[in-house]
């Protein structure tokens, strides 16, 4: 397990790996199987005509940049995040830390939005700009989670993405504020966003996770640092770094999206570096289904061969089990069905 550190890391094995890339505008069945294989085998994929208009996308950074460019002390008024609101360098209540500031805010645009009330924003503008690029995000999350249920042969093929189209979803939004971290105050690049600026740095804004919702959809500028962990091989898993592209979405398989899929799909791990020269923003939304929401293994993914792995859980009750480990804990191991009496604390 690499955990969050603000002390560089060295020794980690990395490769390039040809990442899987799905196009939308091709043909449904096509789109359907290339999502599914990319889930199985990487728990990742970038997807290119998504149809998120750009305006949207533009409007979203730019209000994300207008906040972290606030002074200290304004930033600080929305937090701190309990868990949602303002955070800098402490990455949720268990002691993990990173190379990072962030706000949290809720997808539900009937929830209050601490970080909305900035006094030196406009919050009626903020608050437009979060829930139209939200609605985005909903739309496009949606659209994969239909197009994953035909690959995978559900009978409905609508169950995952009503989840995180109910109206009391508890999906959420992530900005990440990354700073630039200098080796060599002399020696600045003018070529900031290439990858070598992030390995050199070696220094993690974000530790080694997997998401714990259903789905994930990140965007993020034109500097890299995102790091996916590459599938086990023959010689062994590596950090594959992912160019970044800011025209495209990178999408992740979440905890809950492998639960209930019985482990045919893979929540993928991955972290953030720091880049040596240039500050990188990325805009998460994580889909996820209400509070109450059972989740269980679809009956189509049990079989003889492949017998259940998972017990029942809420997502409440994954996400107290979440809030109380460390960050690069494995949740999914404690709601495993041959280990469900070992952590009767998780779920009480």
């Amino acid at each position: 397990m690499v955990a969050a550190s603000l002390s560089p890391v060295h020794g980690d094995d990395i490769k390039s790996l040809a990442l899987p890339i799905v196009d939308l505008s091709c043909h449904r069945g096509l789109v359907s199987e290339l999502i599914v294989k990319a889930c199985e085998e990487f728990g990742f994929f970038k997807v290119i005509n998504h149809g998120v208009p750009a305006a949207v996308i533009s409007q979203m950074e730019t209000i994300a940049l207008d906040f972290f460019s606030l002074p200290a002390a304004e930033k600080q008024r929305a937090g701190p995040p309990n868990p949602l609101g303002y955070g800098n360098k402490a990455i949720g209540q268990s002691g993990d830390s990173g190379e990072v500031e962030y706000l949290l805010l809720h997808a539900n645009p009937s929830i209050s939005q601490r970080g909305s009330t900035i006094s030196r924003m406009n919050p009626t503008k903020f608050s437009c700009v979060v829930n139209e690029y939200v609605e985005s995000m909903q739309e496009l999350a949606g659209e994969i989670l239909e197009l994953l249920g035909e690959g995978l042969g559900l009978a409905d093929s609508g169950v995952l993405s009503r989840l995180i189209r109910d109206s009391e979803s508890d999906s959420l939004l992530r900005l990440n504020h990354y700073p630039p971290c200098y080796n060599n105050k002399e020696d600045i690049s003018s070529d900031s966003s290439n990858d070598k600026d992030t390995v050199r740095s070696g220094r993690i804004g974000f530790g080694e996770h997997s998401d714990p919702q259903i789905i994930t959809l990140l965007r993020s500028n034109g500097v890299g640092g995102l790091q996916i962990l590459s599938p086990s091989s023959s010689d062994g898993a590596a950090w594959v770094p992912v160019p970044p592209d800011p025209t495209t979405f990178y999408i992740m398989v979440g905890d809950l999206l492998q639960a209930m899929t019985n482990g045919r799909l893979v929540s993928v791990r991955h972290r953030a570096m720091v880049n040596s020269y240039s500050s990188r923003l990325s805009m998460v939304y994580f889909g996820a289904p209400p509070l109450h929401e059972w989740i269980s293994p679809l009956p189509e993914m049990i079989t003889p061969q492949m017998p259940r792995c998972y017990r029942s859980f809420t997502w409440a009750e994954y996400k107290r089990a979440m809030y109380s480990l460390r960050l690069g804990h494995n949740r999914l191991d404690h709601f495993r069905q041959d280990t469900m009496e070992e952590y009767p604390w998780l779920v009480k």
